[in-house]
């Protein structure tokens, strides 16, 4: 970044493409800094917002990755990747609803994407187990809460 004000160098299309790289490269947060500015300038362009809601996600702010990714989904609906983004980022956000829900609608349209498929089974292994599907949870057990709290009636 060299130009007037802390804006980069370069023109919406520049920042995008080195937005791209840094995040290829394993810098998502650096790419989030020139993305968002792209994403500002052409708040219309889904592949900007994408690959937005991608460094966001890789930089671990899963409540802005998400709603980018669901932008991105709602302008498109039939979007396989920007539902499959909605839908993991609910689930790092603990919203296993809605994650099962963009979930299944990206394996609908990707029936073939195994990792799509995975995140599915992995969402809706987390809502069986939180319904008691396998029983009551054990001591020690991540989440066990202890007789006392979960005897409430």
């Amino acid at each position: 970044m060299s130009g007037s004000e802390g804006v980069p160098e370069g023109g919406v299309y520049d920042w995008f493409r080195r937005g791209a790289q840094l995040l290829a490269q394993g810098h998502p947060a650096a790419a989030v800094q020139l993305l968002a500015r792209a994403a500002d300038a052409e708040p219309e362009s889904r592949s900007i917002r994408e690959t937005l809601a991608r460094a966001l996600f890789d930089a671990g702010r899963f409540r802005e990755a998400m709603e980018n990714f669901r932008a991105v989904a709602l302008a498109d609906p039939s979007d396989d990747y920007a539902q499959f983004g909605w839908g993991v980022a609910a689930a790092r956000l603990g919203d296993f609803e809605t994650s099962a829900e963009h979930l299944a609608l990206a394996v609908a349209m990707r029936p073939g994407a195994e990792h799509y498929r995975a995140a599915l089974r992995q969402t809706r292994a987390t809502l069986a187990a939180r319904a008691g599907a396998y029983g009551p949870l054990r001591p020690g057990a991540p989440g066990y809460q202890g007789e006392a709290e979960q005897d409430t009636g």
